[in-house]
């Protein structure tokens, strides 16, 4: 027997419990989103862009709109709101996700869209002396995450992710679980930070116990391991090593729980230390990715392994930091320098 037209469309339909009164869209979305375990991010931006969406359109329905309404949509952002060509794409990104896979309808090839333009931007990079002046300014557990940042090239988000089990003291690295494309990968762990990574831990295992004790001390696990494992919340080594001050109520995550601690945080953190040391560069938690990039490959590192250090899926992403290495501009001498 042939199957419908539609067959294939049907089979990419997340099904949503049929349980009482259709749900809204934007809960449609989330559960697509979380049903394919994309990050908490990606879902607060897709969400932002259906409803930025649905409001240019004056709140008509998307299942009533097609490709040349998303055309519309995408060159009203390139050319009256003059976002960039990232913020574009994931305009894009996720629009085709509600119709492809929320709404199951094929809207076909976009018309043209005038998109935004793509400049080429150089990373930002601290020089050592900089970093020094940094963290002289931080003190406590902001410190030791820029100190991480900085040490290890790991991203704000899988730092705060980290759990006890992640941290591997005998071999001197760090397991970064699910970061930026759902990839492991295993980085340095610093020696610097040892010392102050330890009496941390052992704080954190304090405060672990006294939750335990008031009846708390679960953590939030990834996917449905707390299925599997039913001790697993309550364990040791799946608890975060940079935990959140307060216990988290949030009932998406079940029963209350402790969480990481918030990026704004170490963000609050670093742009009072830039402050107080007098930096005049646009600073932010990444800017200490770029940093330990640069600063491998000016010790003469080779670029393959600082590519598989950051987890950057094609070398040409690494070789920017080429750039900005200290070498001057290309590393040419100036003629005024000659006389």
């Amino acid at each position: 027997m042939s199957q419908p037209a539609n067959a294939q469309q049907t089979r990419n339909v997340v099904p949503f419990p049929d349980v009482g009164p259709r749900p809204k869209l934007l809960d449609r979305v989330r559960h697509a989103i979380r049903t394919r375990h994309y990050s908490p991010r990606t879902e607060e931006a897709y969400i932002h862009w259906i409803r930025r969406y649905i409001v240019f359109h004056e709140k008509q329905h998307p299942s009533t709109l097609s490709a040349p309404d998303i055309s519309r949509f995408l060159t009203w952002l390139a050319v009256e709101r003059h976002v960039s060509a990232s913020t574009q794409n994931q305009a894009l990104s996720a629009l085709l996700f509600l119709y492809k896979v929320v709404l199951a309808i094929e809207v076909g090839a976009v018309p043209p869209v005038v998109r935004a333009r793509t400049p080429e931007r150089l990373p930002v990079v601290l020089s050592r002396d900089e970093i020094g002046a940094l963290l002289k300014q931080l003190t406590g557990t902001e410190r030791l995450v820029v100190m991480l940042l900085y040490g290890s090239g790991v991203r704000l988000a899988e730092c705060l992710d980290l759990r006890v089990k992640d941290l591997d003291f005998d071999r001197h690295q760090i397991i970064v679980r699910q970061g930026k494309g759902q990839k492991d990968r295993v980085t340095m762990l610093p020696g610097a930070v040892r010392e102050t990574l330890t009496k941390h831990l052992a704080d954190v295992r304090r405060l672990h116990e006294a939750d335990l004790a008031r009846g708390f001390g679960r953590v939030v696990l990834p996917f449905a391991l707390h299925r599997k494992f039913r001790n697993a919340p309550t364990e040791w080594r799946w608890q975060f090593v940079f935990p959140a001050g307060r216990i988290c109520r949030d009932p998406r995550y079940g029963s209350p729980s402790r969480y990481h601690l918030h990026k704004s945080v170490v963000q609050k953190a670093l742009a009072n230390a830039a402050r107080l040391a007098g930096t005049t560069k646009r600073l932010s938690p990444h800017v200490m990715r770029h940093s330990f990039a640069t600063h491998l490959l000016e010790d003469g590192y080779d670029i393959r392994t600082v590519q598989e250090l950051l987890g950057h899926r094609d070398v040409r992403t690494t070789m920017i930091y080429l750039h900005v290495m200290n070498r001057g501009a290309l590393g040419v001498k100036s003629p005024v320098d000659r006389l």
